[in-house]
């Protein structure tokens, strides 16, 4: 088989996805995020975490593209197969995406019809002879065009549900935080992390949209008084918290990190009303797409798990892409480990129940954030040369951070300025000035917790345990 058969057979492809693709998106489905969320779920752990590591924020991103090259070269390949193996082939092709369109959140008999559609085009145009160079330009551009229209239409859908949410409303006091004591340095990271600078991180290419009139929060399982609990009722128990939210695929020197003001109601308040079994050693938090992080009751319940169910986050309504709209939020724990977003039911269950990153190799064990600390700025002063300002922001959740020191090229660590702290569970900002002779430098930065424990410099990757390691930079003078 020549080259431009094999070129337009991945074309038809192409334009097959984007055929799939625009009808579902009609309806808001998408045969590309159900193939997506199947990699996700199936994927080894060594490549997850080489696409988190190189795709960082733009994983999402890079997990489509990933989608779409596949299927392109997987079109080439059913071109090398028989043509009595073909149709079967394609045909197995379409009802596996139409599975996974109504596998996930926004499953809808649209995606289904898309995945369809696709194998449809597929298997005729790849009955057609090999063409030319224009009938493979003519599939490429098509479908090109139809993912682009695609995508338009499911932003444009992805928007008014976010429009929808902020609709509802403020979701806390809208009290700002006070002040630290350091000012506005340029460079180093606010209080509060806006909403659009704060990390996401989660197994689904995008959010589901839920109606928020619909959605109810289910405590089920082994309690005495099973509950239904709408946003307004939750709103009525909730508290304000600041809090730094950690992914456990932060490494040294990352962004994967926020701190919010949130607005939640802590899980005591909910066990006090439902009651939970004294067989009851796991609460379940489940999403509405069926995907599951487990906490220790024994632990919630005594304190040592400070568990919130979080509906707000800085003043508003969690939005879709955080969880709206309600997920659970332990401050303390890694992200991946803190409980599910958008939430259907909290399950009071028993030690049975097997989470979905256990499955995937990652311990079983509660996984507590490890002090970090982050150099933000390192910046020569304007007119005083050699004096350097060095300024960033620390962590250690849920007790609180006691001590920050930095050191340069290798030697004595020296303590610096800490910001005022707002509460033990957020970050905290740091400052001081150095005075460094002409050269090549590098700074590092360590945090002591209250606990006594100080920021491991040993660099470790995060799986299985987290990461490690001081963030280091390297400055010119």
């Amino acid at each position: 088989m020549n080259g431009r058969r094999l070129l337009r057979a991945a074309a038809v492809g192409l334009g097959a996805l984007g055929a799939g693709e625009l009808l579902a998106a009609t309806r808001g489905g998408s045969v590309i995020d159900g193939i997506g969320r199947l990699g996700a779920d199936i994927a080894p752990v060594p490549v997850v975490e080489a696409m988190v590591a190189r795709a960082g924020r733009y994983d999402k991103e890079a997990t489509r593209a990933a989608v779409v090259a596949n299927v392109v070269a997987g079109s080439a390949g059913l071109a090398l197969l028989p043509e009595r193996l073909r149709t079967p082939a394609v045909a197995a092709l379409g009802a596996g995406a139409s599975a996974l369109a109504l596998r996930g959140a926004n499953r809808s008999a649209a995606g289904a019809f898309g995945g369809i559609a696709a194998a449809g085009v597929l298997r005729a145009g790849l009955r057609r002879p090999a063409g030319g160079l224009g009938s493979g330009l003519l599939w490429a551009t098509g479908g090109i065009g139809m993912l682009a229209a695609a995508e338009t239409l499911i932003r444009r859908a992805d928007k008014r549900h976010g429009e929808r949410v902020r609709q509802l409303g403020p979701m806390g006091s809208h009290v700002p935080m006070a002040e630290d004591g350091l000012g506005s340095e340029p460079g180093l990271s606010p209080l509060i992390t806006k909403v659009g600078r704060f990390y996401v991180a989660d197994v689904n290419s995008r959010p589901p949209r839920i109606d928020p009139r619909e959605w109810r929060l289910a405590i089920t399982g082994k309690v005495a008084h099973p509950l239904r609990l709408s946003l307004a009722d939750l709103a009525e128990q909730a508290v304000e918290f600041d809090a730094v939210m950690v992914c456990v695929h932060n490494t040294p020197g990352q962004h994967r990190a926020g701190n919010a003001r949130w607005f939640g109601v802590p899980l005591t308040a909910l066990f006090d009303h439902a009651m939970p079994d004294t067989d009851a050693t796991r609460l379940v938090t489940r999403a509405v797409d069926g995907y599951t992080i487990s906490l220790d009751m024994a632990k919630l319940r005594t304190g040592e798990l400070p568990g919130y169910l979080v509906i707000g986050m800085n003043g508003e309504p969690l939005p879709p892409e955080h969880g709206f709209p309600a997920r659970v939020f332990v401050p303390g724990i890694y992200g991946q480990y803190t409980g599910a977003k958008w939430i259907s039911e909290l399950e009071l269950s028993d030690d049975s129940h097997v989470d979905y990153w256990w499955k995937r190799g990652w311990t079983n064990e509660t996984l507590w954030v490890t002090p970090q600390s982050r150099i933000d700025v390192a910046s020569p002063g304007a007119g005083s040369p050699g004096k350097t300002t060095v300024a960033g922001v620390a962590w250690a959740p849920p007790q609180g951070v006691s001590a920050v020191d930095i050191r340069v090229d290798g030697t004595d660590w020296l303590p610096v300025e800490l910001g005022a702290e707002s509460a033990p569970a957020a970050w905290r900002r740091w400052r001081t000035v150095v005075d460094l002779p002409p050269g090549t430098h590098t700074i590092q930065a360590r945090v002591t917790g209250r606990s006594g424990e100080v920021q491991d410099g040993v660099d470790r990757p995060s799986f299985p345990s987290g990461p490690s390691g001081f963030h280091t930079v390297t400055l010119t003078i």
